[in-house]
C-alpha cells in the first residue's frame, strides 16, 4: 500500500500492551486522539509509515481475551471480537455455511500470511472506499460494538462509515466488536469484486437470496462498495424481487435502482464511469447466479 510518500520507516511512537479490555478502554479514555489501536496492524502501520496518522501511543489489544470472541448463536447471530483474525474467520465452519458472502470476501483478501494479522474489524475502521469487508457485513444487518468506559452502544453498519477514512467511533471508543444477524432459513449469499492490478476493489458487490422461485416469501438483499466513498445498502431492490414478475425484468429494475443509488467517483484506479458499468455487470451476475437465472 502506498500513498505516494517517501518514508519507509515508522515515525516515533510508545508501545503498550494492555491485559484486559477494561486496562485499554481505560487507556484510550485518558489519551484519546493521540493512542491508536493495534489489532492486526497491516493498515496501520501502512498509515503510519506514510505519515498519515502519527500516534504518540500505539494501544496493542490482540492478545486482549475479551476481544477473541468468535460465536455462531444461532437465531442471536454471529459475533466476532476484535482480535479476530482474516483466516480464523475462513476456518470457522457457520461462516462457509451461513454467511458465505462473507467467507467469499475474506478469501479474496490479500494472501494467508497477511490474514493471520489482519482483522475484518480493521479493515471496516479504516474505512477506505477500495475495502472490501463493509460490503458483505451489510446484507447480514450488522451492528458494531463500540466500547468505551462508559460502557458499550451497537452502531449499524450503515452508519458506521461516514467517509474516507472516517468512521462513528468517539476518541475514546475502540469497536470491540460486530454482531451479524442470521440470515433467513435456506438463503445463499455471494461476493463479487472487480479488480486491475491489485487486490483493490474497482467495485465489489454482495448479494443474499432466499425462497429464488417464490416471490411473495423471496428474499433479496443487495450492497456495493468501492463506487464512492461509503459503501451501500440498496433497500429498494428488496421490494422489487418480491413482485410477480418476469425475472429479467426484475433484474432490469434492480439494476436501475442500483444505479441511481450509486455516485461513481473517480480516482487512481478507475473512472467513474468504468465503476457504473462494471457495477452494473457485477450486479446482474450476482442476481442471476442467486435466482438460477
Amino acid at each position: 500500500m502506498s500513498f505516494g510518500s517517501s518514508y519507509l520507516t515508522l515515525p516515533d511512537f510508545e508501545y503498550v500492551k494492555p491485559k484486559s479490555l477494561q486496562e485499554a478502554l481505560q487507556f484510550i479514555d485518558q489519551h484519546k486522539d493521540e493512542a491508536e489501536i493495534l489489532a492486526g496492524g497491516v493498515g496501520l502501520f501502512a498509515f503510519m509509515k506514510e505519515r498519515l496518522v502519527e500516534p504518540r501511543w500505539v494501544v496493542d489489544i490482540k492478545a486482549i481475551k475479551e476481544l477473541q470472541t468468535l460465536r455462531d448463536d444461532g437465531s442471536k447471530g454471529l459475533s466476532i471480537g476484535a482480535a479476530v483474525n482474516m483466516n480464523q474467520l475462513l476456518d470457522f465452519a457457520p461462516i462457509k455455511d451461513k454467511y458465505k458472502a462473507l467467507h467469499d470476501c475474506i478469501s479474496l483478501l490479500s494472501d494467508p500470511l497477511l490474514r493471520n494479522r489482519s482483522t475484518i474489524i480493521g479493515d471496516i475502521c479504516e474505512a477506505l472506499p477500495y475495502v472490501d469487508g463493509p460490503t458483505p457485513l451489510l446484507i447480514f444487518d450488522t451492528e458494531v460494538e463500540a466500547a468505551s468506559v462508559k460502557g458499550t452502544r451497537r452502531i449499524p453498519m450503515n452508519e458506521f462509515i461516514r467517509g474516507v477514512a472516517e468512521n462513528a467511533l468517539e476518541p475514546n471508543e475502540l469497536a470491540a466488536a460486530i454482531h451479524l444477524k442470521p440470515p433467513p432459513e435456506n438463503s445463499k449469499s455471494l461476493f463479487l469484486k472487480h479488480t486491475s492490478s491489485s487486490e483493490f476493489s474497482i467495485v465489489n458487490v454482495a448479494a443474499l437470496c432466499a425462497n429464488p422461485s417464490r416471490p411473495e416469501a423471496r428474499t433479496m438483499k443487495f450492497a456495493y462498495g468501492a463506487i464512492g466513498p461509503i459503501p451501500k445498502r440498496v433497500h429498494e431492490v428488496d421490494g422489487i424481487f418480491k413482485r410477480k414478475a418476469p425475472v429479467p425484468r426484475l433484474i432490469d429494475e434492480a439494476i436501475d435502482s442500483i444505479k441511481k443509488s450509486a455516485e461513481p467517483m473517480t480516482d487512481v484506479l478507475a473512472k467513474a464511469e468504468y465503476r457504473s458499468h462494471m457495477l452494473e455487470v457485477l450486479a446482474v451476475r450476482a442476481f442471476r447466479r442467486l435466482l438460477g437465472s
